[in-house]
């Protein structure tokens, strides 16, 4: 039967670094939903974002590379490095279902992004033609989106851990490895990252 319909999470962000929130929602999403698959899209460099804690764009691919070892329910892609900036959603979730037409792509995400939903350029086209897995974020669950019929709330358990929190951690010098995926926590100690 091969991969015909195989269902994909895209999982969207700047892994910046990569941590065990991350990686128990990835596994959440793919043991516990329709899902086969799931995909860590990694964001590239924000222009409009400041630059100086984002860890440069194969830096951050090689960490999640490390997360994912050789577990083959996940794969990481540097889909959006190649396509022009600032990237969108909706034209990366484009170019990915022409060139994988035997997949189903989905979008997994939090219910904070739905604020801002109706901003993301063609959002009414994600909706028509995308599934959105959101799992809940405090303050945003009752958005009035999480009733459209392209959105299904994934009741995944909550773990509030932040990129930014580990970045300050590691700057102020206190040990944060376990709260990393082993081999991750090695690359960063070994290349000295957000110190």
């Amino acid at each position: 039967m091969g991969d015909i319909n195989k269902f994909t999470g895209l999982f969207f962000g700047s892994f910046n670094p990569i941590h065990i929130g991350h990686m128990m929602l990835a596994e959440y999403m793919v043991e516990f939903t329709q899902l086969d698959e799931l995909w860590f899209v990694i964001s590239p460099h924000n222009p409009l974002k400041e630059k100086n804690t984002l860890l440069n764009d194969y830096n951050r691919f090689e960490m999640v590379q490390a997360a994912i070892g050789t577990d083959n329910r996940f794969r990481v892609s540097d889909v959006e490095f190649h396509l022009p900036r600032p990237s969108y959603t909706i034209d990366t979730l484009t170019y990915l279902s022409e060139k994988y037409p035997e997949r189903s792509f989905m979008l997994i995400g939090g219910t904070d992004n739905l604020r801002s939903f109706h901003k993301w350029k063609n959002y009414q086209e994600i909706l028509n033609h995308y599934k959105l897995l959101l799992y809940p974020r405090h303050g945003s669950e009752d958005h009035p989106l999480t009733k459209h019929q392209s959105v299904e709330i994934i009741e995944a358990p909550r773990l509030e851990i932040s990129s930014s929190f580990i970045r300050g951690a590691i700057k102020s010098k206190r040990s944060v490895r376990y709260f990393l995926p082993e081999p991750v926590f090695r690359l960063i100690d070994k290349y000295g990252y957000y110190l």
